[in-house]
């Protein structure tokens, strides 16, 4: 029972650190967009996940404590250059609008995933108190 609620948040928490990093490469971009040569990056968020919580391999949720756990490798996604719709003439592939769409889509999941995750707890936390103090 105990090793579901762990594998729970850990996959969460990967998540996390996933959405997080896709943010700092995302504001990356933004913050060169006027610098000459510079190539958007970004990654692939649904194969870093599965890559980081072992889901590429076994091809579904770890149910066994024996399984390997993600590493703090693999929460370091392999970064990708963004192939842009329209060239610049100074080589800089950033999309203002495009890191822009795809920062905010990052945000608002991000938001999402703690909102679960808070919810989880709260959940356990009710369960724990037997729902005293509400």
């Amino acid at each position: 029972m105990l090793d579901k609620l762990i594998q729970g948040f850990d996959f969460h928490a990967t998540a996390l650190q996933l959405r997080a990093e896709r943010g700092r490469t995302l504001a990356g971009n933004l913050a060169n967009a006027d610098t000459p040569n510079y190539k958007a990056r970004d990654f692939d968020f649904k194969q870093a996940l599965a890559q980081a919580t072992g889901l590429a391999q076994h091809g579904a949720a770890l149910t066994s404590t024996a399984h390997m756990k993600a590493s703090a490798a693999a929460t370091s996604p392999t970064l990708l250059y963004r192939v842009p719709m329209q060239s610049s003439l100074d080589g800089n592939t950033v999309e203002m609008d495009v890191e822009r769409a795809s920062f905010a889509d990052n945000t608002l999941r991000y938001e999402a995933s703690l909102r679960f995750l808070n919810g989880q707890i709260r959940t356990l936390m009710t369960a724990i108190s037997g729902g005293q103090g509400q």
